[in-house]
């Protein structure tokens, strides 16, 4: 018994030390949890002071009487850059209804510096073209046509919502599709129930949402804010935006340039790599969304499918540079 007790006597020290270094971690753990909130608070109080001060100086220029003066009209315009650039820069730590709220009032403003610059220089009313893809033999299609206006986030089947807010392309099959860049500006974009077509939207819309896509191939300038995507298949993808959130999509490649983290969601056979697509006013669409080029996260994807954190999820992969396509036309 006396040498069993000698032996176990220094166990009883180690477990007390090994528990004291555990309560001190957890101490460690809640002061920095802590700090981080009141860095976010402060982060975030920083964000809604500089925000509202300067959204209220860019009203005051665009109700001043010379608001439809061109000095004006470009002050403006770098002025909301900035704002944008702000918020984007600020989407990490805002509240989900902080973001759509500064989102809307970027959106109602350059709406409104939009209607300043067409009174200056009225510009011709454009509509996207379209025309069908030379096949071996004639296929019946639908004529192209614009979406009704819909509500933000709901499917084109729904119910209306204020015009000039949505636009885009439902219900074709095997055409060659483009909408030009004053059509989409600062508009939410949808495309939905496509089949074997190639959409090319060089411009930048305020949030992108496709659904139900099969065969498809879809090229599109900077997104300022979310790029959603539901319900496709066998499908390519090439964009530019802050957020990518993908649904219930197979067997698709991603072009991707997105400045946080994409998202998937009972996904599969998902491919990544970077944005490559370019068109001649790419850069001027980069500015006007504010997207910093500088931080793309396209191979940075979380699966909420795939909970393992030492292991990789297997419903994506990076598609090998050899593969990747380098020509656009």
């Amino acid at each position: 018994m006396e040498t069993t007790d000698l032996v176990e006597r220094p166990r009883l020290p180690e477990r007390l030390q090994r528990r004291e270094e555990e309560r001190q971690k957890e101490v460690e753990k809640k002061r920095q949890e802590k700090d981080e909130q009141a860095v976010q608070e402060e982060k975030s109080g920083y964000f809604t002071s500089s925000f509202g001060v300067e959204r209220a100086a860019i009203e005051e220029v665009l109700s001043g009487e010379d608001a439809g003066g061109a000095q004006a009209v470009d002050e403006v315009s770098g002025r909301l850059q900035r704002l944008q650039k702000l918020l984007n820069d600020s989407m990490m730590f805002l509240p989900s209804y902080d973001v759509r709220q500064a989102q809307e009032h970027i959106t109602r403003l350059q709406a409104a510096l939009e209607a300043r610059r067409e009174q200056l220089q009225p510009k011709k009313k454009f509509t996207f073209k379209s025309r069908k893809k030379e096949a071996p033999a004639p296929t019946v299609t639908q004529a192209a046509a614009p979406l009704q206006p819909t509500a933000p986030g709901t499917p084109a089947e729904g119910t209306p919502a204020q015009p000039h807010t949505q636009c885009g392309l439902r219900g074709l099959s095997g055409q060659l599709l483009s909408m030009e860049a004053e059509e989409i500006r600062q508009r939410d974009v949808q495309l939905s129930q496509l089949q074997d077509c190639t959409v090319t939207l060089p411009g930048s819309p305020a949030t992108l949402h496709i659904r139900g896509l099969s065969g498809c191939r879809v090229l599109c300038g900077p997104v300022t804010s979310s790029v959603f995507v539901d319900n496709c298949t066998n499908c390519l993808f090439a964009f530019s935006c802050q957020q990518l959130r993908t649904h219930s999509t197979k067997d698709s490649q991603f072009y991707l340039h997105v400045t946080s983290r994409a998202i998937i969601e009972d996904c599969s056979g998902l491919r990544f790599a970077p944005f490559t697509w370019s068109y001649p006013s790419i850069q001027q669409d980069y500015e006007r969304t504010g997207l910093d080029q500088n931080r793309n996260n396209w191979d940075q994807v979380d699966d909420f499918n795939w909970l393992a954190m030492d292991v990789k999820s297997p419903n994506w992969s990076i598609i090998p540079e050899e593969e990747r396509l380098t020509h656009w036309n």
